[in-house]
């Protein structure tokens, strides 16, 4: 039986009992940074065993906080971002400031719970393969500036900017975490693993926004 511990960052040593922090509006996407103040003592503990191991845990979108399982859990969506804590701060009485990196798209099915936090064992999802048209990568980056100019007219310090050269798929997951307003929206888009279809989909949510917000300043004129 091996018994070296795994490697920090390493993902496959961690999703067969990959942690879950359950948070209601937040959806974790490849790529994205993700800054967590920690304080409530369940994942304070969730976080020092990650430290002390492979460092990944999920961020997993709490899709009804209503429907409560026999431990009082609330449900969580099937799908999550899984990433790696990449920097920290121990605070004052055990509280943590993490910087997390997602990773991967996972697939939970979640393990019997044994306190103090939830775990799954998780499976990576891959992108489906498939050539995303120039037309269509050209719509997101203009869509996804243009709401961004939009954001930064209201808000001097917002600032949105994306990696050069970087893969469509990941602008689009960029894109998504950013800039998509509605929680579920950006769930929907993590679940979409056709990247022809994510990328549409993240550009017409952006174009829906931009229309809302450009609106709603016109009314208030």
């Amino acid at each position: 039986m091996d018994t070296t511990p795994p490697r920090p960052g390493d993902l496959s040593a961690a999703l067969p009992e990959l942690p879950l922090f359950p948070l209601p509006q937040t959806v974790l996407f490849p790529g994205a940074l993700l800054p967590l103040h920690i304080f409530e003592p369940r994942y304070r503990a969730l976080v020092r065993d990650a430290l002390g191991t492979h460092r990944i845990l999920s961020v997993v979108l709490i899709t009804d906080p209503r429907a409560l399982d026999a431990h009082g859990h609330p449900a969580i969506a099937q799908v999550a971002g899984a990433g790696e804590i990449i920097d920290h701060a121990e605070l004052p009485g055990g509280r943590y400031n993490i910087m997390l990196r997602g990773r991967a798209r996972v697939r939970l099915a979640e393990r019997p719970f044994v306190p103090p936090y939830r775990t799954a064992a998780a499976t990576l999802l891959e992108d489906e393969p498939g050539e995303v048209p120039a037309q269509d990568h050209a719509a997101l980056i203009s869509t996804a500036a243009s709401f961004a100019a939009l954001v930064r007219d209201r808000d001097s310090n917002f600032e949105f900017r994306l990696p050069r050269d970087a893969a469509t798929s990941l602008v689009a997951d960029l894109c998504a975490h950013h800039l998509i307003l509605d929680a579920r929206e950006r769930q929907a888009v993590l679940e979409t693993l056709d990247v022809v279809a994510r990328v549409r989909r993240v550009t017409e949510a952006l174009a829906l926004q931009q229309l809302a917000l450009a609106s709603a300043a016109r009314d208030v004129n």
